[in-house]
């Protein structure tokens, strides 16, 4: 009653360039299209970057409605502190 194990076999083989000239020229096609959807979103990601970094330094400068000479100071320092990282990011 016991049971012989079953052996794998190949279901389906991927398609060969000499096979199927067109199936190959589909995968070319395939990945060329996703390494530049990758890079555009890598280049939005700058973009968003900035964006929220910027938009926080605004907001922190619009949320402190009377600052004194200490939180100009530390909102400046902010400030410089985002332009910096900004021009590390887009340098690159």
């Amino acid at each position: 009653m016991t049971e012989t194990p079953r052996k794998f076999q190949v279901v389906e083989d991927t398609p060969d360039s000499t096979d199927n000239p067109t199936a190959a020229i589909a995968a070319n096609a395939l990945m060329l299209g996703l390494s530049a959807l990758s890079q555009r979103a890598i280049a939005g990601g700058k973009a968003l970057f900035t964006v929220l970094s910027v938009g926080s330094a605004w907001w922190l400068w619009s949320a402190t409605p009377k600052p004194d000479q200490y939180q100009i100071a530390s909102l400046t320092i902010y400030a410089g502190f985002i332009l910096a990282m900004n021009w590390i990011v887009w340098r690159k």
